[in-house]
């Protein structure tokens, strides 16, 4: 239905109460008698723009109404000199028929100055024009401008296909391996009413992998929009190999939602995965993990060229009801090797000033559906040489000491993690065993507790495999470099650690213009482990070392 066909209808509804269709009693109008305002419940919108609109004017295109439990309604705001006996007359007409009869009329009653009524029986497809006028006793006011909408009361219907991972039962074998990007080809129909007029077309595409248990409105949430033919297409890293199922729903212009169509796939396990340091995702490439700013963790590629994520994280799995990711603290570099395959990070999680401490076990290429456990605090303690001594009386059984922490890089052959925190000012040392710090020995690393002014960074190693921390000082923007040398018998030498304010590489990096840096390891392939910065303006900078800054734009 074009705006057009509506206003001829307003021309036409307009005759038609001239000729006494909805013609007022014999008495005039009064002037303090009047409608101040109209709209329709719900409101007529368009999906896919984000329009919303009445159109009570001659131009706008009308909104789309969908499927309703009781209504749509009709609302009129009325006033009068006196507000006794207050009412609305409210008539609709049909645009898409260009009938000069209302298809409705009804009365009701004003209750503080707020008229509403059902209109039942609209036809699906076509579109309506209505108006309202008060009425008080034997008096009643000019019509309202003629407002507009139409209806859409079916919900189109989807279909999925894919050629990387074919249904199950299709007898085609896949093409791709879990944790690798697949392309689905998603396509859907919005049909013309039986009745006529037309359809309001597809606005999107919502879909969930595997888990169809959280509800968005409209187009929010995990959607990809169709072109011009109701096709999309859809990128999707699969996380999970064996058996996984595709939901995906159709929503149309008017907020009508399908029903969920189930796509059934295999996906194969890799036989020869990617393995590399600060992976999460399990692509071979580190990942730098910044929360964007509704919450979602996203996943940057440390050689990335632009601040786009290539996947990320809802704000609705972080871990203990967070429901956003900003508000953690976050490290990986490791993994347990004999827990899962393939091989990609493990995730610490913690919340500062809380006593937990979560462990993401990654056996679903950084998708956090499941795996999330306790880290376990150890119970003994080593002195700054690594010897057995007594726990410190400021040593908890919790986490809730923690102010910072960083995945340091495995201390053996094997690619088990290593945590670096900070508690009351001093640096300490969490590795261990397969089962992640259980019956290890924490070791105090500093004694002199003056490391509270600084932010700690954990390159990970060189080429060489010796390791390092960074740490920017806050007072000044100075950036440190510690060495962590390894020694002859494969363990690491930690003294540089004595003195925070050694071992200055570059001055400028103040907390004012760069609040979050970090590093991810070596970004460029030149052996050395590189810093990245986030500004104030949430720009990503990835360095060469310490120098060179790229702008990476900024982030979402």
């Amino acid at each position: 239905m074009k705006p057009a066909n509506l206003r001829r209808l307003g021309a036409a509804a307009t005759a038609a109460m001239a000729a006494g269709l909805l013609a007022a009693p014999s008495a005039a109008a009064e002037t303090g008698l009047r409608v101040t305002a109209t709209t329709a419940s719900p409101q007529p919108r368009t999906v896919s723009t984000g329009a919303v609109t009445d159109a009570c004017d001659p131009t706008t295109t009308p909104g789309w109404i969908g499927r309703t439990v009781d209504g749509p309604f009709l609302d009129a705001t009325v006033a009068a000199d006196s507000t006794s006996g207050l009412s609305a007359r409210f008539a609709v007409w049909d645009a898409t028929t260009g009938a000069d009869t209302a298809v409705f009329s009804g009365i009701a009653p004003a209750v503080a100055g707020q008229a509403r009524i059902t209109v039942p029986g609209l036809t699906d497809g076509h579109g309506y024009t209505w108006q309202a006028r008060a009425l008080q006793g034997h008096k009643i006011s000019p019509a309202s401008a003629d407002c507009h909408f139409r209806v859409d009361l079916t919900s189109a219907t989807p279909t999925v296909t894919s050629t990387d991972f074919p249904p199950v039962g299709s007898g085609q074998k896949p093409t791709k391996y879990a944790g690798e990007t697949a392309t689905f080809v998603i396509a859907g129909t919005d049909p013309v009413p039986a009745g006529g007029g037309e359809a309001s077309g597809i606005a999107c595409y919502r879909y969930a992998l595997n888990d169809h248990s959280a509800v968005y409105s409209g187009c929010a949430g995990p959607t990809v929009q169709p072109g011009p033919d109701g096709t999309a297409t859809l990128a999707l890293k699969v996380p999970q190999w064996g058996s996984n199922t595709l939901y995906v729903e159709a929503v149309d212009n008017a907020g009508n939602v399908s029903q969920a169509f189930a796509y059934n796939f295999y996906a194969p396990s890799n036989p020869n995965p990617p393995s590399t340091l600060g992976d999460v995702d399990a692509d071979g490439v580190a990942d730098i993990l910044l929360p964007d700013t509704q919450g979602n963790l996203q996943y940057i590629s440390v050689s990335a060229s632009e601040a786009v994520p290539h996947s990320a994280v809802e704000a609705r799995r972080a871990p203990n009801d967070q429901r956003n990711w900003g508000a953690l603290q976050i490290a990986h570099r490791g993994w347990d090797p004999g827990a899962h395959a393939p091989s990609m990070d493990d995730v610490f999680i913690h919340q500062p000033g809380s006593g937990w401490m979560n462990l993401y076990r990654n056996f679903d290429y950084g998708a956090f559906q499941g795996g999330m456990t306790g880290a376990n605090r150890p119970k003994e303690c080593q002195d700054t040489t690594g010897a057995t001594a007594p726990c410190p009386a400021d040593y908890t059984s919790n986490w809730s000491k923690v102010d910072q922490m960083v995945a340091l890089g495995p201390l053996s052959s094997n690619p088990s993690p290593s945590l670096v925190t900070m508690e009351g000012g001093n640096l300490w040392l969490y590795s261990g065993n397969f089962s992640f710090f259980f019956g290890s020995k924490a070791r105090k690393l500093t004694t002199t507790g003056v490391w509270n002014g600084y932010d700690l960074i954990a390159p990970g190693a060189d080429a060489a495999g010796n390791l390092a921390l960074w740490a920017r000082e806050r007072a000044t923007g100075a950036l440190h470099a510690y060495a962590i040398p390894r020694r002859a018998d494969g363990t690491f030498d930690f003294s540089a650690l004595a003195d925070p304010s050694s071992g200055v590489v570059a001055t400028g990096f103040t907390v004012e213009a760069y609040p979050t840096l970090g590093s991810s390891g070596d970004g460029d392939g030149d052996g050395t482990p590189d810093l990245w910065a986030v500004t104030a303006d949430r720009h990503l900078l990835t360095y060469q070392g310490f120098t060179t800054p790229k702008d990476l734009g900024v982030l979402r």
